[in-house]
């Protein structure tokens, strides 16, 4: 040991100090960072001069790309050890001087291998494998010496901040070429969000090869822009943009009820901790670092699109069960009325109760009997069809209430689930416009109608299929009239009519033998003698 405790032939923390020491450093440093570089460049130009003479032209942008940003990186790493000019290593220059050339020379010596490969090129494949590996070894050196260094972070943060996610990052394992997944069974539509045009052509292509369909937008303003006039099915998003960056795209997707369920996935140079956790809380569902490796991508995003499909049938199931129950209600509501509907749904009964002032309304068909011998089902229902809904008009216009059919049978109630000042006048108008549309149908019928007014029971029958009906002396007595009444006519008793007297014109009958009622006063009305 020496007398300062280090150990023999190592550097004293004052020799790092030393200009010669550290321009040293400084210099293998460089040296080491330079050997990949000139690798990276000197195959790609091999390349180059290979695509030129005997391979296809399509390769040849890709690899002036490369070739572009192997030069870039030389002056970078040429500033980085630098002995005098002492650069500080802010997240700016990591991300957009070192990281992001890197990236791009890694994400299309991927392709390019995929595409030799597909094209039958394999000679150009060791070339690209050796670029691939290059860039690599480049990344893990930069990491390994310059993410641990403190960045200029401004005023307001005085603590050293770290790539705590390098480790994972720079050894992270490259892509095995050719491993390709299928493309998707549905085509989805994704969003590329990057303000680096060779990172939006990278990314698309290799997309486009899966078989997604591909929309870029430059910056978050764009992607918002596009989110709200075009459909996304996931959004991959960069962080550190121009103009709008993805926090401000994660935070205002998140408080948009419209735009909340779309999945993004955030692929950005920034490895920090609190980028991740900043992200994820935002609503991000995953996060990647580049470069990242292509089948870890597809793998994240096949997950992403498989989980929305997932909650996009769950939620097509519950508008469905939603529109299934809307259906239900309304046939509920075609079936009872609308109180007593929401009662039975409420309580899953109905009570019965007394109501003391309704009028009862009973129409029939005259020589119906007959005129079935002579007719065809079809045609008889389809008649019977037309008039019952002629009649259904008529007791919404005069505030009645259909009870049910039964043949060519037609019941209506006035007053029953709304008070009616004189729900006998109400009936009677109702019946007068019925003979009237009856005898206007293709069938040419004519109806007898009877009415009375008095108390009944109403309430629900069944426990499978519901049926709301009436009960009561009331319902006999209408029947009764129903059955005295001539074809074309609406026939009331005494009681009835001394309800309606004032505001209609009859025709007296006399007393008449009702079936269980003995001898019944009867008039036959004919019109109504005021304009009500």
């Amino acid at each position: 040991m020496s007398s300062d405790g280090s150990a023999p032939g190592s550097a004293s923390p004052s020799d790092h100090q030393k200009p010669g020491a550290k321009t040293e450093l400084s210099t293998s440093l460089k040296h080491e960072l330079r050997t990949p570089l000139n690798h990276i460049i000197g195959y790609c130009e091999m390349l180059i001069e290979e695509a030129q003479d005997n391979g296809p032209e399509v390769f040849i942008a890709d690899l002036d790309r490369i070739h572009s940003a192997g030069k870039r990186l030389l002056g970078v790493v040429d500033d980085l050890c630098d002995p005098v000019a002492s650069r500080k290593i802010d997240e700016a220059l990591m991300h957009h001087e070192v990281r992001t050339p890197i990236n791009q020379v890694i994400g299309y010596a991927e392709l390019l291998q995929e595409e030799a490969k597909e094209l039958g090129q394999d000679s150009f494949i060791p070339d690209l494998q050796k670029v691939h590996v290059a860039a690599r070894h480049l990344l893990d050196l930069i990491v390994e010496n310059f993410a641990s260094a403190q960045l200029d972070s401004g005023p307001a943060k005085s603590d050293a901040i770290t790539f705590p996610c390098r480790q994972a990052f720079a050894k992270e394992p490259p892509a095995k070429q050719g491993a390709v997944v299928a493309a998707p069974a549905e085509t989805a539509s994704l969003l590329i969000v990057d303000d680096n045009e060779l990172n939006r052509d990278m990314l698309r292509r290799r997309l486009e090869r899966l078989g997604y369909k591909i929309a870029c937008a430059e910056n978050g303003s764009e992607a918002l822009e596009k989110i709200r006039t075009e459909s996304f099915d996931l959004l991959l998003l960069d962080i550190l943009m121009p103009v709008m960056d993805g926090f401000e795209v994660l935070a205002q997707l998140k408080a948009d009820p419209l735009l909340r369920e779309i999945p993004v996935i955030v692929l950005s140079a920034s490895d920090q901790l609190d980028h991740v956790v900043k992200c994820i809380q935002s609503g991000a569902k995953d996060y990647l670092s580049k470069p990242f490796n292509p089948v870890l991508l597809q793998a994240r995003i096949g997950s992403c699109l498989e989980r929305k499909r997932l909650h996009d049938r769950e939620a097509s199931y519950l508008r469905q069960i939603e529109q299934e129950k809307q259906r239900s209600d309304e046939l509920l509501h075609v079936i009872l009325p609308r109180d007593v509907a929401a009662e039975l749904k409420a309580t899953n009964a109905v009570q019965p109760r007394r109501f003391e002032k309704v009028g009862i309304l009973f129409s029939d068909v005259a020589g119906f009997t007959g005129y079935s011998d002579r007719h065809h089902p079809e045609e008889i229902l389809s008649h019977l069809q037309n008039l019952v809904e002629a009649f259904e008009q008529l007791c919404v216009k005069h505030n009645l209430e259909k009870i049910k059919t039964i043949g060519d049978s037609f019941m209506a109630t006035a007053g029953l689930l709304a008070p009616r000042d004189n729900p006998a006048l109400d009936c009677v108008k109702c019946a007068l416009e019925m003979v009237t549309v009856a005898r206007s149908q293709p069938s040419g019928w004519n109806v007898h109608v009877g009415i009375h007014v008095g108390p009944v029971i109403a309430g629900v029958v069944g426990h499978r299929k519901y049926q709301y009906d009436i009960w009561g002396d009331t319902v006999n007595t209408a029947s009764r009239m129903e059955g005295a009444a001539q074809a074309g006519s609406v026939c009331v008793n005494r009681a009835t009519w001394d309800l309606i007297a004032e505001h209609c014109r009859a025709r007296p009958l006399g007393r008449v033998e009702m079936k269980g009622k003995g001898a019944q006063e009867i008039f036959v009305v004919e019109a109504l003698t005021s304009a009500m």
